[in-house]
């Protein structure tokens, strides 16, 4: 998911940002994330998050509701763009 840190005037800003909303998640929803790219921009924070369970619904409800959630924590954070992706193994 890419988020947008408009107010945000430094990498330290970004870096205390990102880890309270990547603690926040890990504790509410028991998932794996990970800030994944634009690691020197002072204002995008892209996070991956990973879900592992036996049903794919259940996966995509977890995924869903992160998202939602993450709109929702900060009033500092705006949502630019996210994707799911369910993988299955056989």
């Amino acid at each position: 998911m890419v988020l947008r840190l408009p107010e945000n005037q430094s990498l330290k800003g970004k870096r205390q940002a990102a880890q309270s909303v990547i603690s926040r998640i890990r504790s509410r929803f028991n998932v794996s994330v990970a800030e994944v790219e634009d690691n020197d921009l002072w204002q995008t924070l892209v996070l991956g998050v990973s879900c592992v369970s036996n049903s794919s619904r259940h996966s995509n409800q977890v995924l869903s509701e992160v998202v939602d959630f993450v709109q929702g924590v900060r009033g500092d954070l705006e949502l630019l763009d996210y994707q799911l992706e369910l993988v299955s193994a056989l």
